[in-house]
C-alpha cells in the first residue's frame, strides 16, 4: 500500500484564521473611521482660514469690510473654482462684529 501526502488546511487552521482576520477587522474599521474625521474637521478648519484670508484682502482692496460672506465667496476673483464647501455640508457663517467665519464648533 502507498501512502499518498496530501497537503492541505485544515478545518481548525481556516477557523484560526478566519477569527485572526476578524479580530484585525474589529481593530483596524473603528481607527480607520476615526482618522476620516479628523480629516474633514481639519479640512473645515483649512477652509475657515482660507475665507478669513480673503475677506482680509477684501477689506485691503474696498477699504471696507464685506456686509455678507457671500460678497467674498461668491467673488471669481476671490475664489475662481468656487467657494470652499464644508466636507460637513453646513454653511460656512460671517461674524460681523470681528469679520470673520465663525467655526461650526466641531
Amino acid at each position: 500500500m502507498t501512502r499518498v501526502d496530501k497537503k492541505a488546511f485544515t478545518l481548525v487552521e481556516l477557523m484560526i484564521v478566519v477569527l485572526i482576520l476578524g479580530a484585525l477587522t474589529a481593530i483596524a474599521i473603528p481607527r480607520i473611521m476615526g482618522g476620516s474625521k479628523t480629516a474633514k474637521i481639519n479640512a473645515c478648519k483649512t477652509n475657515i482660514d482660507l475665507i478669513n484670508s480673503q475677506i482680509e484682502l477684501y477689506y485691503n482692496i474696498n477699504g471696507t469690510w464685506p456686509v455678507d460672506i457671500r460678497n467674498v465667496t461668491d467673488d471669481p476673483n476671490y475664489f475662481p473654482d468656487g467657494p470652499p464647501v464644508c466636507p460637513f455640508k453646513l454653511d460656512y457663517n460671517y461674524n460681523t462684529s470681528n469679520n470673520r467665519t465663525i467655526d461650526h464648533g466641531h
